[in-house]
């Protein structure tokens, strides 16, 4: 056992899920799962997507009821008197999760920018009735959880200036506020550099050992093995493994997640070509970071990856909407295949062989009221081979949607089914179809494995390499460190607006591009 490892056998049990089914017509989301967690121990949750974890948490929390099953919690806080008994907690009541001590950080933090941190945190918590809230006495108990936890921030600073780490501190002090016993964090790193990510989990490992009990969502399976002490897997809705940390390690677990063993994809050197996409000096007005840029320059040549690393919100949708056409710089150039761009207009963007993978697949890769077939067709369905004087074709858009579905893998009910049915893993492999099958010359991959389980990764990894061999440029945009040293030919960071120097991967680190995502321009900086 390591040091970091705790045996919690004997410790109560806080929380238990017995036989949990929940059904969505012909769909079993749960099925029959039991879970159970104790005083003080870390639970990582895993799965692929579409696994049935976020249905079992919307159970925890009262968004829904389980046809099925039984949530039942630690009883001292629900029963007065109680002796820690397990005593049922009422289903369909959100109420009722908050008032047993159970909290919630989520992935996309739940804060209201315009407030400060010190309003964020005890917001909800005074008396309707109450004419104002008594920030004295609020103030003095954030500072004591701040002093215990070691999760220090500005109260008095508006959460919009706030650094996205300083943000997710304001959501764990929010739920420790609260007096929360059990903690449930989904996918806590997804937007932390290196440094950020072990600070957090010394902190989830020290309010453990003061006794949290804390349910860890996580793909990261790296992450899972460092913090964890039990791991408990979801596959098809129905739970089929759990095993102490000990006696995990990545084949295991993935194995389990995905039911069969999965293979990383990596990079094999290649000489890249002649150039494809150029900026030089670009710049972007923008009211803040997120949509600003500062004089970037950048280079994709043919068949290479070149990797854009960076915490969120540091400019990567400003250098996005350039490179898709979506947006106009104000200053600098952008040379597509030696020609200057004059003309900045996505659907011209398209047709010239730039595919475009978004970052928010929800909101801009698919409608989801449309069919997967008609999401399939959207790009090109001015195309003659889908339109044919002014009438769609639809049997050919349901051609290519049966192959599309079929060649990657879309699990869905059929061509005609809404997309908005499709889980996340599978909307994005429904964008790879409608991306990649053009063959494209230049893909921008904004985020492409963000939220997705570790064979989905590995299948978008192998999709864009396989474009890379065929002689593609890709610049890919990620936060996952992990998926920037797999599959890069080259790495830039940017922040604040502001890209680094190109460098080759095999010269780069995580901990050196970690101090760059937060600011550090080069090793004398960082020291």
């Amino acid at each position: 056992m390591s040091e970091t490892e705790t045996d919690h056998t004997d410790a109560p049990v806080v929380l238990a899920l017995r036989d949990i089914t929940k059904r969505f017509g012909p769909l079993v989301a749960n099925d029959a799962i039991n879970l159970e967690l104790r005083r003080g121990e870390i639970l990582a949750l895993l799965g692929e997507n579409g696994a049935g974890k976020t249905t079992l948490m919307n159970i925890l929390f009262g968004h829904y009821v389980a046809d099925e099953g039984e949530v039942l919690v630690e009883g001292e806080v629900l029963a007065e008197g109680g002796d820690g008994a397990l005593v049922p907690l009422e289903p369909g009541s959100p109420h009722a999760a908050l008032d047993a001590g159970i909290g919630m950080v989520h992935q996309h933090f739940t804060l209201a920018e315009n407030l400060t941190g010190l309003e964020n945190i005890v917001l909800g918590t005074g008396s309707r009735l109450s004419p104002r809230l008594s920030t004295g006495a609020a103030r003095r108990n954030v500072a004591k959880l701040m002093t215990r936890s070691g999760l220090t921030v500005d109260l008095d600073v508006q959460v919009t200036r706030l650094t996205v780490g300083e943000k997710q501190r304001v959501e764990i002090l929010k739920a420790l506020y609260r007096d929360a016993r059990i903690l449930v964090m989904d996918e806590p790193t997804a937007v932390l550099t290196p440094q950020e990510a072990e600070g957090l989990f010394e902190t989830v490992r020290w309010l453990a050992t003061s006794g949290l009990a804390v349910i860890f969502i996580a793909h990261k399976l790296a992450e899972v093995l460092a913090v964890s002490d039990r791991i408990a897997v979801l596959r098809g809705g129905k739970k089929v493994g759990e095993m102490a940390r000990a006696d995990a390690d990545r084949r295991k677990i993935a194995e389990l997640m995905v039911g069969r063993d999965v293979p990383q994809s990596r990079r094999t050197p290649r000489k890249p070509g002649v150039p494809l996409l150029e900026l030089n000096k670009v710049g972007v007005a923008g009211a803040d970071a997120r949509q600003s840029l500062h004089e970037v320059s950048l280079t994709v040549r043919e068949g290479e990856i070149v990797g854009i690393a960076g915490v969120s919100g540091n400019g990567q949708a400003a250098l996005a909407g350039v490179v898709a056409g979506l947006t106009v710089p104000s200053t600098g150039e952008m040379i597509l295949y030696g020609e200057k761009v004059t003309r900045f207009d996505p659907r011209r963007f398209s047709r010239s062989g730039i595919a475009r993978i978004p970052e928010d697949r929800h909101h801009d890769g698919v409608v989801g009221a449309m069919t997967v077939a008609e999401n399939v067709a959207i790009e090109e369905v001015r195309d003659p081979a889908y339109q044919r004087a002014g009438f769609v074709r639809s049997k050919a858009i349901r051609a290519r949607a049966e192959t599309a579905i079929r060649d990657y893998d879309v699990r869905c009910p059929g061509p005609d089914a809404p997309a908005r049915l499709l889980s996340g893993g599978n909307i994005q492999k429904l964008i790879l179809a409608r991306v990649l099958d053009r063959n494209p010359r230049v893909i921008l991959a904004n985020q492409p494995t963000r939220g997705l389980d570790v064979g989905a990764q590995t299948e978008v990894h192998r999709r864009l390499l396989e474009a890379r061999e065929r002689g593609a440029g890709v610049l890919l945009i990620s936060e996952d460190l992990d998926e920037l040293m797999i599959v890069s030919d080259r790495i830039a960071v940017i922040h604040d607006g502001r890209l680094s120097e190109e460098l080759p991967t095999e010269t780069l680190d995580r901990g050196t591009l970690g101090l760059m995502m937060a600011g550090h321009r080069d090793e004398e900086d960082a020291a």
